[in-house]
């Protein structure tokens, strides 16, 4: 049993296979009441007949869009969205958010490979969230550049306005271009360079 489920894990490119629970009956005999399997994305191709099974009405219609985009996006219950680049840049703003005294409304990693038309959707996600008060852009520019970020961010507010306070941090490569198209974009933005600051004016903005 357990070599088949070892088969069942390798062979099916899954990423999870649990059973829980088992249950011995009165003969001896031990049968798997319930099994929870994960499979993994990336191997789709090769994994065409299970991922056709899908039932996409069983998951967030938001986390459905963002994967279009490869986008790292989970929904949560606050009020702040964040869009961050780099898992650890997100975690400690959502943290900074709820020492501020709100909740995140999302984590939303956009990457270091992300280009216009990514960051375009990922700003369309979070602003089209009904739960969403206030918008935090906190980038780190690394490998992604503050004028990527700044470029898509005036497309998609120029596409389909600006209807939430928006707060946005931006530091690193690029950053005094990213600062001047945000500036000449006219965008009634709040643009701050500390991270402690701009988290607390994203909370402020959302009560």
């Amino acid at each position: 049993s357990i070599l088949g489920l070892y088969k069942v894990f390798t062979d099916c490119d899954c990423t999870m296979v649990e059973i829980n629970p088992l249950a011995e009956l009165t003969d001896g005999r031990v049968i798997v009441c319930d099994a929870k399997v994960g499979f993994d994305d990336n191997a789709e191709f090769r994994q065409k007949k299970i991922h056709d099974m899908r039932d996409t009405t069983q998951e967030d219609p938001f986390e459905m869009e963002a994967k279009k985009y490869d986008l790292n996006y989970i929904k949560l219950d606050g009020s702040v969205a964040c869009m961050v680049n780099g898992a650890g840049l997100a975690m400690a703003t959502m943290d900074l958010l709820d020492l501020c005294g709100a909740k995140p409304a999302n984590f939303l990693d956009v990457g270091g490979a992300a280009n216009k038309d990514t960051v375009t959707a990922a700003f369309k996600l979070i602003q089209n969230d009904k739960d969403v008060k206030s918008i935090l852009i906190n980038i780190f520019g690394g490998i992604m550049r503050c004028d990527v970020i700044a470029e898509g961010v005036v497309s998609a507010v120029k596409e389909i306005g600006l209807t939430k306070p928006l707060v946005v941090r931006l530091v690193g490569t690029n950053v005094e271009l990213g600062k001047k198209i945000i500036e000449d974009s006219g965008l009634p933005v709040h643009a701050i360079g500390d991270f402690h600051e701009a988290a607390k004016k994203a909370v402020e903005l959302a009560k």
